[in-house]
């Protein structure tokens, strides 16, 4: 899926701060209540897992600890109950991320069946316009031949043939030849080759035509795959914010439970304070180096809608933006799969490669419209993708995003030129990239010569 000269190694899913914050929010204007992200998590687990559902009531406060400290029974039930919402905690998060990872893959392979139909019908209609193509020249032939034919001998029924032109397709055409009461020895021949083609037409169109009607009952459950993952994903992110929102201080408060010296619960508290205030400032930081990283793409490209690097137009038409920056490892079509020891790639590639050398590039939307799907996929690991239809079946893919890149979540509206995640090694990749995809009408497109259409070039 990428430049076969630059390896890396797989990695899991993950999530960003911000998609946490997002996917609290949404669940919260969805139900009409603001509830915790503890609560969301604990209960969105419940839910999927029949595990019991842990609300911010639920935990232990500093005060419940400075009580229970004070009596040896007391402390020891507490320290067994911190124990249990610590262990739940992490199981969740693990069965939560294990299930959006089976969900992802099956909603990967779901679409490569779409799009390996997809294929194949492209393949059938190819076939069936070419007999058809066949047999109407080869009708067409025969109809000339029969009227000279009707001109040097006279022949009455074949002169009809000489009005051909006038027939209302290449079908009446082949049925007067065929109701002759003698086929004409030189159009003999030719109207075997063009009943022939006909049929062969004929055929491949029904073929067709079924092979259309499987790649849409496959495309449904494509549908239906990808918007389980969506809420597998969802889950995913909501254990892992449940977690890290509660997890230092559990820790914290077991400490104190079990720590006999004269140390205080307020020395605990303290330490927790700290702790979570110099995540905030790793956040803090994490944050200002994707913004600097952004602002030197940007500069880098001229201040036009993307990032900087490789060849190309940025800004093109009808407010298409180049996705990413780097040079294009690897184009749309037919390819002869890249294997190391994780796997091989696909035969067939379904998008475009862009490549800079490096991970946490800044990924652009390439066009605007609604994220329908941001989450695990697969082979093409953490996954954006984005309606940008208004009527025109458009779609575009964002794949192998960064653990922890997402900058988007689904059902969020974006603009042409938003940064919506930043670029990664996950999934089946060989290193740091993006593969970049057009969809239109559900089946995917060159997007290199799609892009050009646009003025945007890739090169």
């Amino acid at each position: 899926m990428n430049n076969p000269n630059i390896r890396g190694a797989r990695r899991d899913s993950g999530w960003t701060s911000n998609v946490r914050r997002a996917v609290a929010r949404r669940r919260a204007r969805r139900s009409g209540v603001a509830l915790s992200i503890t609560a969301i998590g604990a209960l969105i687990a419940s839910l999927l897992l029949g595990a019991p559902a842990a609300y911010a009531d639920d935990y232990p406060s500093w005060e419940d600890v400075q009580a229970a400290k004070a009596n040896e029974a007391a402390a020891a039930s507490e320290v067994s109950r911190i124990q249990g919402l610590i262990a739940t905690l992490t199981q969740n998060v693990a069965d939560t991320k294990a299930a959006a990872e089976a969900a992802g893959n099956e909603y990967f392979a779901a679409q490569e069946a779409v799009d390996a139909q997809a294929r194949r019908l492209a393949d059938l209609q190819a076939q069936a316009d070419a007999q058809k193509k066949v047999a109407d020249d080869s009708a067409s032939k025969a109809g000339q031949i029969a009227a000279q034919l009707s001109r040097d001998g006279g022949d009455t029924t074949a002169l009809q043939l000489f009005f051909s032109k006038s027939t209302a397709n290449k079908d009446e055409l082949l049925q007067r030849l065929g109701q002759m009461d003698r086929v004409l020895a030189g159009t003999q021949a030719i109207y075997d080759k063009a009943l022939q083609a006909k049929n062969t037409a004929q055929a491949l169109t029904d073929q067709a035509t079924a092979a259309k009607a499987e790649r849409d009952r496959l495309a449904k459950i494509a549908e239906d795959k990808m918007q389980k993952a969506q809420a597998a994903a969802d889950a995913a992110a909501a254990a892992l914010a449940n977690q890290q929102a509660n997890f230092g201080q559990l820790q914290a408060q077991l400490a104190a439970l079990q720590d006999t010296t004269v140390k205080t619960v307020a020395g605990y508290q303290a330490g927790e304070a700290a702790r979570a205030a110099a995540e905030a400032a790793r956040q803090a930081q994490l944050a200002a180096e994707r913004q600097a990283a952004i602002d030197a793409a940007r500069n880098n490209s001229g201040g036009g809608g993307g990032g900087g690097g490789g060849g190309g137009s940025w800004s093109g038409s009808g407010g298409w933006v180049r996705p990413f920056g780097g040079y294009q490892s690897s184009g749309y079509g037919p390819r002869v799969p890249d294997c190391d020891a994780w796997g091989c790639s696909s035969s067939f590639h379904r998008g475009v490669d862009l490549a800079d050398g490096s991970c946490g590039s800044p990924i652009y939307a390439a066009h605007s419209g609604t994220v329908v799907y941001a989450g695990w996929n697969g082979g093409y690991g953490n996954y954006i993708k984005i309606d940008n239809g208004d009527g025109t079946g458009l779609a575009t893919g964002y794949g192998h995003i960064l653990n922890g890149g997402f900058n988007v979540w689904s059902g969020q509206w974006v603009n042409a030129g938003d940064v919506i995640a930043f670029a990664g090694n996950t999934g089946g990749s060989f290193g740091c990239h993006l593969h970049f995809e057009v969809y239109q009408w559900g089946d995917t497109i060159n997007p290199i010569t799609f892009m050009e259409g646009q003025g945007v070039y890739m090169g």
